[in-house]
């Protein structure tokens, strides 16, 4: 194994000893190893030098000032255990009875070595054994760390894409999410459920932020929206209800959620919409074959959940005539960053989006194919335009009514795993 393995360590040596840290210093030096050496005097020094999290080898003596014998080596060994990557640790002591050393090796120690004993050729391969030992627990640790978030991120995706609770076999139900290129989970949820009045409830969310807790903030919130109408809570209840729940359970008062609601009536003839602080929903309607999309009207949007102001969520009213769809969307969608040709939103100083006009767009020429398919191919276009996987996540949820008891709702669920979608 070569020096470069302890090339630019920083090496702690906890020794009192003036003339055998100078000793320890020389063989160093003649052990040709490049490293930053500190030096401590005593548990007490040591561990304030640990608690900086930068020393990768401790060279550790056995007789100190506060402890003697192996109460040093228990003392720091578990100190560095709270640290993410805990740093090697030789003993380096004059005791040259080897019972001492197999406990000194059973309680932690990377090597044993004994003072007099010990050459700069020694000394040096010790270090490189101990401190190539340490980088392979790392690796071990970081592995099985990814395992148990691959484990845990399929776990909140399940939760953040439902089976939708929908009877009626002539509403269409399509569902997809859209991890970010990131690798960590934002807080998109959404769900589908029919009542049993027949009247349909829908609603797609954004937690603000994006990780674990916020994923997890999202499945919470998805949860107690579907406890809210499924205890048959009136529709003008669940979004002040959901918000008290938020209240609870978001890490901080910074945290806030922006949510669309939508309730379809029993006799499909109206949709009732409500918007705390979301982009407004997309209308479907016209016979098929000549479907098009237009964006509902925003007038009624109120703030969004967890904000601190004034203001609560009022419903607006569309009537429908015959088959509609209604797509619910995250802004992860409209936020795609695309080419000028495509692009109908330019920020302040960004760079071009699609916006929700360039959405409308998309799914309008998406729809000169099959109705079937369609969450997955709006999904698949999106990507494209971008470039390749969206920065944000991003949730689909088309609701509609056919109209015709000949010609029953489609049914999809599309999670759009960013490994797959790369082929």
């Amino acid at each position: 194994m070569s020096s470069a393995a302890v090339h630019g360590v920083v090496l702690l040596l906890v020794e009192d000893d003036d003339g055998d840290a100078l000793l320890v210093s020389e063989l160093l030096e003649d052990a040709v190893v490049d490293v930053e050496l500190r030096r401590a005097r005593s548990v007490e020094d040591a561990a304030g030098e640990i608690a900086r999290g930068d020393v990768e080898c401790l060279l550790l003596d056995l007789g100190l000032p506060d402890a003697v014998g192996l109460d040093a080596l228990e003392r720091l060994r578990s100190l560095a255990a709270t640290l993410p990557d805990p740093p090697a640790l030789v003993v380096l002591t004059g005791n040259a009875d080897a019972d001492q050393g197999v406990r000194a090796v059973a309680a932690g120690a990377d090597d044993y070595l004994v003072k007099g004993e010990t050459d700069p050729n020694l000394l040096g391969r010790s270090l490189r054994y101990a401190l190539q030992r340490r980088r392979a627990a790392a690796q071990e640790r970081a592995l099985f760390r990814g395992e148990v978030r691959a484990v845990e991120t399929a776990r909140l995706e399940r939760a953040l894409l439902p089976t939708p609770l929908v009877a009626d076999p002539h509403v269409s139900v399509m569902v997809g999410y859209l991890p970010g290129r990131d690798g960590l989970l934002g807080g998109d949820f959404f769900d589908t459920v029919e009542r049993p009045d027949k009247t349909v409830m829908s609603v797609i969310g954004d937690v603000s932020g994006h990780g674990p807790d916020e994923a997890a903030l999202g499945a919470t919130l998805r949860t107690a929206w579907r406890t809210l109408v499924l205890t048959d809570t009136p529709p003008d209840r669940v979004l002040p209800l959901l918000e008290r729940v938020l209240l609870t359970e978001r890490s901080g008062t910074g945290v806030f959620v922006t949510l669309c609601q939508v309730v379809v009536s029993a006799d499909r003839r109206s949709v009732d919409l409500y918007l705390a602080g979301h982009l407004p929903p997309l209308l479907l309607t016209g016979p098929v074959g000549d479907v098009r999309s237009q964006v509902l009207d925003s007038s009624a949007r109120g703030r969004a959940l967890g904000i601190p102001v004034e203001g609560d969520w009022h419903p607006l009213r569309v009537d429908v005539d015959g088959p509609f769809s209604v797509i619910l969307h995250t802004d992860g969608l409209v936020e795609a960053e695309v080419d000028a040709e495509h692009a109908t939103s330019v920020p302040t100083r960004g760079v071009p989006r699609l916006g929700v006009p360039g959405l409308c767009r998309v799914i309008d020429e998406e729809l000169d194919g099959e109705f079937a398919g369609l969450v997955e191919r709006v999904l698949r276009r999106v990507r494209d335009l971008h470039g390749g996987p969206l920065v944000d996540d991003a949730a689909l949820l088309v609701v509609g009514w056919t109209a015709r008891a000949d010609i029953l709702g489609e049914r999809s669920s599309t999670l759009a795993d960013s490994v797959e979608w790369a082929r």
